[in-house]
């Protein structure tokens, strides 16, 4: 087994374990790749061909609103991360996933991925779960929006990568927590007193 691989296959070990044969299997039509900040995974209009997952490096989803853009969702090492409305519908991204910091990534390509679910009854397992993930992903930031103030949902996010949190842009990380940049560099000024 490809040494680059064993970080996914933990990951996927936390939805279901699969034999070897079957990792094997699933393995075999995974890619490796590499991207340097400021590079795309996807841009809107683009049909999502893959699903990552980040061995290294993160990513900032967001669309374009009337000359603005608007950032969505953020993923670190460790994190699952497709334009996942194309990728189940097939039909054109809505949104554009950029690198914020040079990454690898493993692609599980989306046909590969139909032709395990076909052939294994864990693949089709394996996608449930992702989808379950990502909709709860979804549904705790939309949670979050509403319960938490703009300090605490900064919190959160500080707590998954201080490091690169604190070089993200005050522009994308005000627009992620709904708030106006003034707003935030203030939330910053207050967190280094305390």
């Amino acid at each position: 087994m490809n040494c680059n691989f064993d970080k996914i296959k933990s990951a996927i070990s936390g939805f279901v374990a699969l034999t070897d044969e079957k990792w094997n299997a699933f393995s075999s039509g995974l890619l490796l790749k590499t991207f340097k900040k400021g590079d795309y995974l996807i841009r809107e209009g683009q049909t999502e061909n893959y699903i990552y997952f980040l061995n290294a490096g993160a990513t900032r989803n967001y669309f374009l609103k009337d000359g603005r853009d608007y950032t969505v969702d953020f993923q670190f090492e460790g994190d699952f991360v497709t334009a996942y409305l194309s990728f189940i519908s097939r039909e054109p991204s809505p949104i554009f996933i950029e690198l914020l910091e040079e990454a690898e990534v493993v692609a599980i390509p989306y046909r590969h991925l139909q032709e395990f679910y076909k052939k294994d009854h864990e693949g089709e397992r394996i996608g449930r779960l992702m989808a379950e993930f990502q909709y709860v992903k979804r549904l705790r930031k939309e949670m979050d929006l509403l319960a938490f103030t703009a300090e605490e949902r900064y919190a959160l996010l500080l707590s998954k990568n201080p490091e690169l949190i604190q070089n993200i842009s005050v522009k994308h990380l005000s627009s992620y927590l709904g708030i106006q940049p003034e707003s935030l560099s203030r939330i910053r000024k207050l967190q280094v007193r305390n």
